[in-house]
C-alpha cells in the first residue's frame, strides 16, 4: 500500500505532519499540557493546509512556473501565496469560529479582521517555506534528469560512432578478402575454394559481433587466424606466422575486428612491399597491470608514423570511445628492420 503511495504524497504527509508535531511540541513545553482542543484545531489545520498546497502545485505545474526565470516567477509566487494564505486563514478561522475553537481568551475580544490579517502574515511564511522546499526539490530533480539524458547521450552518440566505425570496417575488409582471394583463382583454384571457406568463417564471427562493443580476445584471434591463413595461401613461404599468447589474457575484452585491421595492416603495408615477405607476430600479455598487445611485422613505416589511414584511425577511435584515456595505441619502427603496433588496455578483472 504503501508503495503505491507517491513521493509527493509522503513529503505532504510528512511536512504537514512536522508542521503539527512542532505545534504540540511548543504547546507541551509552555502550558504543560496537551488539550484536545489544540488536536482539533491542527487536525482543522491540516485538512485544510493539504488541499490548499496541493492547489498551489497545480498552479505551478499548469502555468508552467518551474521553468521561469527568478525575476519572473517571484512576483507571480509572492501574489499566489498570498490568496492563498487569505484563503486559508479565512477557512481555518471560520472553521474555529463555528466550533469555538478560538486560541484567544473570550474576555479580550479581538477583531475577526485583526485575527484574518496576522493568520494570513503567518499562513504566509508557512507556505513560503512550502514553495521553497517544493522549488529546491524540483531544482536537485532536474538536475539529477539533466545528468542522466546527458550520460543517455554520450552513451548514444558513442554506440552511433561505433556502429558507424564498423561499418566501414566491413566492408574494407571484404573488399581486401576479395583481391587475396581473386589472386588465386588462376594460379590454384583448390586453394580460392579454401580461402573462400576461410573468408565464410571471418564474415560469419564478424556478423556475429557486429552489435557488440567488445568481444573476447580468443574470439577475436580466431577470425585472425582464419584471415592470416587465407592470406598465407596468397604469399606461401613469404609470409610467416607467429603467435605469443598469455591464456590468462583470453577472456579479455577487446574491440571487435581490432585485431584483424592490425593485422590486415602488417599485411597490406609491411609484408606485401617486402621482395622476400616477411614474418608477422602477434603478442598478447600482462604488462604493469595493464592488457597489452602487440603485433609486429618485416618492413618500415617510410615516414607514416604520424600519419595513420582508415584502419589505424579506426583502431584509436574506438580505443578512445571505450576506454577513455585508460587505452592508448602507437605504431612505430623497432631495430630488426620491424615495425611495432602497440595497444594497451585496462585488465578486466570480472
Amino acid at each position: 500500500m504503501l508503495s503505491k503511495i507517491s513521493r509527493y504524497w509522503c513529503c505532504q504527509i510528512c511536512g504537514w505532519g512536522m508542521f503539527a508535531l512542532i505545534n504540540i511540541f511548543f504547546a507541551y513545553t509552555y502550558d504543560k499540557t496537551i488539550s484536545e482542543k489544540l488536536i482539533i484545531r491542527l487536525l482543522i489545520a491540516l485538512s485544510l493546509g493539504i488541499p490548499i498546497t496541493h492547489i498551489l502545485r497545480n498552479v505551478i505545474i499548469k502555468r508552467n512556473w518551474l521553468v521561469l526565470p527568478i525575476e519572473k516567477i517571484v512576483p507571480r509566487l509572492f501574489i499566489c501565496i498570498i490568496i492563498a494564505s487569505f484563503i486559508y486563514s479565512l477557512s481555518l478561522l471560520t472553521f474555529f469560529e463555528l466550533f469555538n475553537l478560538s486560541e484567544t481568551d473570550p474576555k479580550k475580544k479581538v477583531a475577526f479582521i485583526n485575527k484574518l490579517v496576522l493568520r494570513t502574515f503567518d499562513s504566509s511564511l508557512i507556505l513560503m517555506v512550502w514553495v521553497l522546499i517544493y522549488y529546491v526539490y524540483h531544482f536537485f530533480q532536474k538536475n539529477k534528469k539533466q545528468e542522466v539524458d546527458t550520460f543517455r547521450l554520450q552513451s548514444l552518440v558513442k554506440e552511433l560512432e561505433l556502429k558507424t566505425i564498423k561499418s566501414h570496417i566491413n566492408p574494407h575488409f571484404i573488399f581486401n578478402s576479395l583481391n587475396s582471394i581473386r589472386a588465386l583463382v588462376d594460379e590454384n583454384p583448390q586453394r580460392a575454394r579454401r580461402a573462400i571457406t576461410e573468408l565464410s568463417n571471418i564474415l560469419r564471427s564478424s556478423m556475429q559481433t557486429e552489435k557488440m562493443e567488445t568481444v573476447p580476445l580468443e574470439q577475436e584471434l580466431n577470425i585472425v587466424r582464419d584471415y592470416l591463413a587465407l592470406e598465407q595461401m596468397r604469399f606461401e613461404e613469404r609470409l610467416k606466422v607467429q603467435f605469443n599468447i598469455d591464456e590468462d589474457t583470453l577472456c579479455q575484452p577487446i574491440p571487435p575486428m581490432m585485431l584483424q585491421t592490425l593485422a590486415e595492416n602488417a599485411i597490406k603495408h609491411g609484408i606485401s612491399k617486402q621482395v622476400n615477405g616477411g614474418v608477422v607476430t602477434i603478442i598478447s600479455d600482462f604488462v604493469d597491470g595493464h592488457h597489452e598487445i602487440i603485433i609486429r611485422n618485416s618492413g618500415f613505416l617510410n615516414g607514416r608514423a604520424g600519419h595513420m589511414g582508415f584502419g589505424l584511425q579506426s583502431t584509436q577511435d574506438r580505443l578512445n570511445l571505450l576506454f577513455g584515456t585508460k587505452a592508448t595505441f602507437e605504431i612505430k619502427d623497432i631495430p630488426g628492420n620491424m615495425v611495432e603496433a602497440k595497444v594497451i588496455m585496462p585488465v578486466n578483472n570480472r
